[in-house]
């Protein structure tokens, strides 16, 4: 079936907004502009914006089993004495649900994809499937949980599974993973060429424990192990020096910032400004709903941008679109999802429409502008994933939100 797009707005490939339509067939854009195509059905967009969804380039879906539960402590003492425990009661049936109840508010959000850094894949993949989500998975392998033999296996089993479900290499953090456990995932990454994902440089605790147990940053000791010799992302990067931002730039490393997290955990705030100007490639993700507590992309493009200006003392710092292309493109490629980036010819439709007809977008003068400073997820009208469309005028499409929300609650009831 085609389905052609019209009457609106379009943020193109090169992010301007245009008068375009957009022809969908299947799951993929066939093509962006006029054309002699007899469509089957016509989407009026009646004068709204048509764009490239969000992608949350790190989170931990399932962790919705700590939302509002361990509120007001800092990271360590959250992890260790609140999320760990409560963590170690969960089954694989337990995260099929709560990663469920993630992915309905990414919907709501604009996202229609996550880079998910957290076990029981299987449970994940299912969940992801079901209900029609895209997901890339990444292992969070420590001393405590998972093995090499798992990652792996995991790698192999998952990167042929579902069109909609990806996996990449990955390990939890430095002050989790043993020296050798992550020698061992640098024989992985050089097994298979590919890159690698880690917690890295969130806090100034971190960064000095790494310091004092090797000599060096979490970054220089990554770096000189080798496990960035075929690129990866560094989630958080919040305590990067300029020694670090160097290897990141050089290595082809993603910075994946979280502000929501890093402000509610009081963790700090990434030198975005710096990074950006330096050359090194940026992606954005909400981090957990334990940590955050919401998983929403424009909350997190206006504290990225508000947070670099207060940080840099100077209101030009960090341009809005630039932050605009971060949630989109930048997450897009960062997690492997080069097919999801852009509304082109050819890429797979993963899209959004933005009510304009709203307060906040209105009047029109720059709509990109709009999104990022005073856009919300009200004006997120309808978003598409792989073609199909699961959220349409406010409302989930062929989706039993009430049974999500009682599995859900039926969790947090036997385990908190």
């Amino acid at each position: 079936m085609i389905t052609r797009f019209t009457n609106g707005y379009i943020l193109d490939k090169n992010f301007n907004v245009v008068k375009e339509d957009v022809y969908v067939e299947g799951n993929r854009i066939i093509k962006v502009g006029s054309a002699d195509i007899s469509e089957d059905k016509a989407y009026d967009l009646k004068g709204n914006l048509l764009m490239p969804s969000f992608k949350n380039a790190h989170t931990h879906s399932a962790m919705t089993f700590a939302r509002s539960y361990a509120d007001g402590l800092p990271l360590d003492e959250w992890l260790n004495t609140k999320i760990f425990p409560l963590e170690a009661k969960l089954t694989g049936d337990d995260i099929y649900s709560l990663s469920q109840l993630a992915f309905l508010e990414y919907l709501t959000s604009g996202i229609t994809a996550c880079f998910d850094m957290y076990y029981e894949p299987e449970a994940v993949a299912k969940a992801s499937v079901d209900l029609g989500f895209r997901t890339v998975m990444c292992c969070a392998i420590n001393n405590f949980k998972e093995s090499l033999e798992a990652l792996e296996s995991y790698y192999n089993k998952y990167n042929n599974y579902n069109e909609l479900v990806s996996y990449k290499l990955g390990f939890h953090a430095e002050y989790t993973t043993s020296k050798e456990l992550m020698q061992g995932v640098v024989a992985l990454a050089e097994k298979y060429k590919a890159p690698v994902f880690v917690h890295s440089s969130e806090t100034k605790a971190e960064v000095d424990g790494c310091i004092e147990r090797y000599g060096k940053t979490p970054t220089e000791l990554f770096s000189e192990l080798g496990l960035f010799n075929y690129g990866g992302g560094a989630f958080h990067s919040v305590w990067v020096s300029d020694k670090d931002i160097d290897i990141l730039k050089e290595k082809g490393i993603w910075a994946v910032i979280n502000a929501g997290s890093n402000c509610k955990l009081a963790s700090g705030i990434a030198p975005v400004t710096k990074m950006l100007d330096r050359g090194v490639k940026l992606a954005i993700g909400t981090d957990g709903p334990s940590s955050n507590n919401a998983l929403d992309m424009f909350r997190e493009m206006f504290l990225i941008c508000a947070t670099q200006k207060i940080n840099d003392m100077n209101a030009a710092a960090c341009d809005a679109i630039d932050v605009l292309k971060m949630a989109t493109v930048g997450s897009a490629h960062c997690m492997g999802l080069d097919d999801c980036d852009v509304i082109d010819d050819g890429k797979l439709a993963d899209l959004i429409v933005i009510d304009l007809h709203r307060p906040n977008m209105q009047p029109i003068i720059d709509i990109r502008k709009n999104l990022v400073f005073s856009g919300s997820k009200e004006n997120v009208l309808m978003t598409m994933i792989n073609g199909k469309i699961l959220y349409d005028n406010r409302e989930f499409v062929g989706i039993d939100v009430d049974e999500i929300y009682r599995k859900a609650q039926a969790v947090i009831d036997r385990i908190g």
